[in-house]
């Protein structure tokens, strides 16, 4: 089904002088860090839908230049990109705090997103990096636009799996992500220390601020294996000893933004045996 606009005879419901979609199918796929991670699967899909919705972040958004760019490579659907809600960023936010904000935001989200399904109807499709299981709001936020929409529309949605962080970090360090028999704890950069002191000692940190805004007290004798912008242009590794390479991942990283105009993160750090 391509695009729709205006009521049509079938398909849409009247309701309060407007056009409301009677159906919407959202279709949630991992895209990995770019075009040549998309699987076959996601390429098919993407062939199928009739339009795109992503945010834009503002001015020379380059993760909304790379989205359009896999788009016009499967299929050439429209792009829509909708200004994405500001949300406090502030620095010190406190967990509960830094969980408030990211829930409004979602909110907000959402309620952009179900305005346009709402109107447009037909398959819409969202491009996640990585895969959308991993620290990423997307599957959250259009549960919330299936509220939204309510009932007067029905909604289906489904995921594709994508290339992950994880596996990249990985594949580039040529590690495993666990010892032989023990488990690897998947958290974010600012919970580092919680996991430390709950007695994890392979974590795989992700959402990442700027290393001068992690902690890495204690942990100068454990090992790192540290990425950004997997699989991008402007990717950057570092590994070795915490206490030796904290330096070298700054510098990194800032390069990895400078390429890319974009940068995220992701490392493993184990407690040396």
């Amino acid at each position: 089904m391509r695009l729709r606009r205006g009521c049509s005879a079938t398909g849409e419901r009247a309701r309060d002088n407007r056009c409301m979609a009677a159906a919407v199918t959202i279709r949630i796929l991992g895209v990995g860090m770019g075009p040549q991670h998309v699987t076959p699967e996601v390429a098919d899909a993407l062939n199928g839908v009739d339009y795109v919705l992503a945010a834009d972040k503002g001015e020379d958004d380059a993760l909304l230049a790379l989205r359009r760019e896999i788009v016009r490579a499967h299929g050439g659907a429209e792009v829509l990109g909708l200004r994405d809600p500001a949300r406090d960023r502030s620095d010190g936010l406190s967990t509960g705090a830094y969980e408030s904000a990211v829930a409004d935001w979602h909110d907000a989200r959402a309620a952009q997103y179900a305005d346009v399904l709402r109107r447009r109807g037909g398959t819409a499709a969202f491009l996640v990096w990585g895969d959308p299981s991993l620290y990423d709001s997307t599957i959250r936020v259009v549960e919330k636009v299936r509220d939204l929409l309510g009932p007067d529309t029905d909604v289906d949605f489904d995921v594709l799996p994508g290339i992950s962080a994880p596996q990249l970090l990985a594949a580039r360090h040529r590690i495993v992500l666990h010892e032989v028999g023990r488990p690897v704890h998947i958290t974010t950069g600012r919970r580092l220390q919680e996991a430390v002191a709950a007695g994890l000692d392979n974590i795989l940190a992700m959402l990442n601020p700027a290393p001068d805004r992690l902690d890495f007290t204690g942990l100068d004798d454990w090992t790192i294996w540290w990425g950004a912008n997997l699989g991008a242009a402007g990717e950057r590794l570092v590994a070795g000893r915490v206490g030796d390479v904290l330096p070298a991942i700054a510098d990194a990283r800032a390069a990895a933004h400078a390429d890319d105009g974009w940068v995220m993160d992701a490392f493993l750090i184990r407690r040396t045996r």
